[in-house]
């Protein structure tokens, strides 16, 4: 269930986790996609025969697939309904921290670390887990800065 919230009510959060994204299927069409959209073609994330014989058993997504989901878990878990707008600011830390194999799910999980106030609006720096479904760590560990404005 998606989390509605007022920027202004954001404040308080900190140190919270604020929301959830739902479940998210990791498929090797969206693999194969992603390689030929960065031309990275590595063995392990396309090559599904060759991939059986790796210590993942298969295929894996890029790091940087799962990166780039953020924004999509972000939008499909938290809405902050009196913003015009938000942007990605950047990043502080990033950890690829398990393998995320082909026909997995993944969701993130989303604590505000910080809040700034801005003219016009407040820069949030998230710490943010992507977990995949079944496992035992997450794959994923990072900190994003988004800036809303009203």
């Amino acid at each position: 269930m998606k989390t509605v919230m007022k920027l202004r009510d954001l404040e308080g959060r900190v140190g919270q986790e604020v929301a959830v994204s739902p479940w998210m299927e990791i498929a090797q069409d969206r693999i194969d996609l992603f390689a030929k959209a960065t031309e990275d073609f590595q063995w392990i994330h396309i090559d599904q025969e060759r991939a059986k014989q790796s210590p993942f058993g298969s295929t894996i997504a890029h790091g940087f697939l799962t990166l780039s989901l953020v924004p999509k878990l972000t939008q499909s878990a938290l809405e902050v309904s009196d913003t015009k707008m938000g942007v990605n600011y950047g990043l502080n830390k990033v950890r690829f921290t398990s393998p995320v194999p082909a026909g997995a799910k993944i969701r993130g999980r989303f604590t505000l670390a910080k809040f700034e106030p801005l003219d016009g609006g407040a820069q949030l720096t998230w710490s943010v887990i992507v977990e995949r479904e079944g496992g035992d760590k997450p794959v994923m560990i990072a900190e994003t800065i988004a800036r809303y404005y009203v």
